[in-house]
């Protein structure tokens, strides 16, 4: 092969002419201008390219094309916990203006039973009116606690809850006309008294009782087999020592219920749409410390 000879696979230069100059082959017109680049697709998850503004720094074309707003998620925690505390306290204070009308209907029937003596000696002398009473209550209590739509539905809440405690004041009306009336209004004066301090230790404390109602409900037990056999074993200073501990269980539950109530920083919490079932777990825990009070007053007389 001849060195002078150029190779097969070597291009030959081109020839140079004054005032001219060539393109190489490979390159021909309509390859100019080069094709637009095509970008790999973006990954899932990441965010669409947004679109730019117009030339010399102008507005979008559309609002769509503005930056999000700035969001501060401490402006954003600030106000959800206003919410819920203003909700609270909207929550409390129906809870107890519902007691209070409860305890006052209460009060009130009570008293008629003790001082009106047509009335006490007619209850003293029908028995079938305090169980047939406490048939009625046993029954409208069901009714409260099991049914959702009774409980919550305005105004069937507040009928079926008028009801109770109609009833309730008529039982305890009953019951309490088998003691002597002064003995009825240091109870009343004593479960008033416990009942508001137990109300400022459970608004006060840093203590959490929510979580001890495991516990409470096995007292309750243990507290209903002990007067299973207080009816048996007529003792006078037995009954005195389960009237004694009844009151105590029944404080606590009181405490209890109060804090659910509150909500915060406790583990258990009542939701707001059920004021209803707060204000009467608070009204039950109150009639039956009054109860126990008005069984340690009699019997010490």
């Amino acid at each position: 092969m001849d060195k002078n000879q150029p190779a097969r696979d070597e291009v030959p230069p081109y020839p140079a002419q004054q005032g001219a100059r060539y393109l190489p082959q490979f390159q021909h017109q309509q390859d100019y201008p080069p094709p637009a680049q095509v970008y790999p697709p973006l990954p899932e998850g990441f965010p669409p390219a947004q679109p730019q503004q117009d030339f010399m720094g102008g507005p979008p074309g559309s609002l769509q094309d503005a930056p999000p707003a700035y969001e501060s998620s401490l402006d954003n925690t600030t106000a959800l916990l206003f919410s819920d505390k203003a909700i609270r306290r909207a929550f409390i204070r129906k809870v107890y203006l519902t007691l209070m009308v409860q305890l006052l209907i209460t009060v009130g029937i009570i008293c008629m039973f003790i001082y009106w003596q047509t009335l006490k000696l007619w209850v003293l002398d029908n028995y079938w009116f305090t169980y047939t009473l406490l048939v009625v209550t046993f029954v409208l209590l069901l009714i409260l606690v099991c049914c959702d739509t009774v409980r919550r539905k305005v105004p069937l809440n507040f009928i079926f809850l008028g009801l109770f405690t109609v009833a309730e004041g008529l039982m305890l009306g009953a019951i309490s006309a088998f003691y002597n009336a002064d003995a009825v209004m240091w109870a009343i004066g004593a479960t008033a008294f416990v009942t508001f301090g137990l109300s400022l230790f459970a608004l006060q404390t840093k203590w959490d009782f929510t979580m001890f109602t495991g516990v409470l409900c096995t007292i309750g037990l243990v507290l209903l087999a002990f007067a299973i056999l207080c009816a048996i074993i007529r003792s006078l200073w037995l009954q005195i020592v389960y009237a004694s501990v009844g009151t105590l269980v029944f404080a606590l539950y009181l405490v209890v219920d109060t804090q659910l109530m509150l909500g915060g920083n406790h583990k258990y919490s009542l939701n707001p749409e059920e004021y209803i079932f707060a204000a009467l777990n608070l009204y039950l825990d109150i009639i039956n410390m009054f109860l126990f009070l008005l069984q340690i007053f009699q019997l010490c007389e």
